[in-house]
């Protein structure tokens, strides 16, 4: 089956790569940095050429509202248009759990709006809900990091291995559309800020952690949020399988 995955040079969008062609399938790599522009749409007509679906993993500016919403609106219209005149038969995106419920984060209103024009396109679709990732906390803190200290909300997450959800992604791709499936998460719920914790010590950093609802995500994604609803599918890796591979 010939598949392209958009994001392909990017963490989860290698990982799909991976699995697909693990599995035997034709994979076109979609990114600027090969030569397809989703912002502009150049090249997109010729990579989707012959491909029955597409998996949408990809990642975009987080800082401001404004332009996450435009830059995903851009990029998904201009996919969503090249997939209806190659005939492409079915499209995954990779969302995220929990982001109907929270307003104020720029990088989820991003997203909600590709859910939207994915939901409202002419392509069948499956959207694919998982939870953050092992590395989440660990990024986190990095972003917040200032003079060896850190702040970090004590979020509630059920982790997921980026490999897993890879796993997922392709499966699902080689199927028929299923619209909003079920949301994916790791098999354990864990608290941000020890999560980081524990990665910067196997990773041998040292930064203090200052856990506070006032930086980059407030108390709005506390409590079960970001956790996932009933129904969910529980993928194997745990945090603690993840974590022994950063020492």
């Amino acid at each position: 089956m010939r598949i392209a995955v958009a994001g392909a040079t990017g963490n989860t969008g290698a990982l799909t790569v991976a699995a697909l062609e693990r599995d035997g399938h034709d994979v076109v790599r979609i990114s600027r940095s090969l030569g397809v522009d989703l912002t502009t749409g150049e090249g997109l007509d010729d990579a989707l050429a012959g491909v029955e679906a597409v998996v949408d993993a990809t990642n975009g500016p987080v800082a401001d509202r404004a332009e996450a919403v435009a830059y995903f609106g851009t990029t998904t219209r201009n996919l969503l248009a090249a997939e209806e005149r190659a005939g492409v038969r079915h499209h995954v995106l990779l969302s995220i759990v929990g982001i109907a419920d929270i307003e104020g984060n720029a990088h989820y209103a991003g997203k909600r709006e590709q859910e939207r024009l994915v939901a409202q396109g002419a392509v069948p679709w499956t959207i694919v809900p998982a939870t953050q990732f092992h590395d989440f906390a660990v990024m986190a803190a990095g972003w917040a990091e200032r003079d060896g200290a850190a702040a970090i909300a004590p979020l509630l997450v059920q982790p997921i291995a980026p490999a897993d959800v890879a796993d997922i992604l392709a499966e699902i791709a080689t199927g028929a559309p299923q619209g909003r499936y079920a949301d994916v998460a790791g098999p354990e719920t864990q608290d941000l800020v020890d999560m980081a914790r524990r990665t910067l010590d196997a990773q041998g950093r040292k930064v203090r952690l200052v856990p506070t609802w006032s930086g980059l995500f407030g108390a709005t994604m506390a409590g079960e949020v970001l956790l996932p609803g009933e129904g969910a599918r529980i993928a194997p890796t745990t945090f603690e399988d993840w974590l022994a591979g950063q020492r």
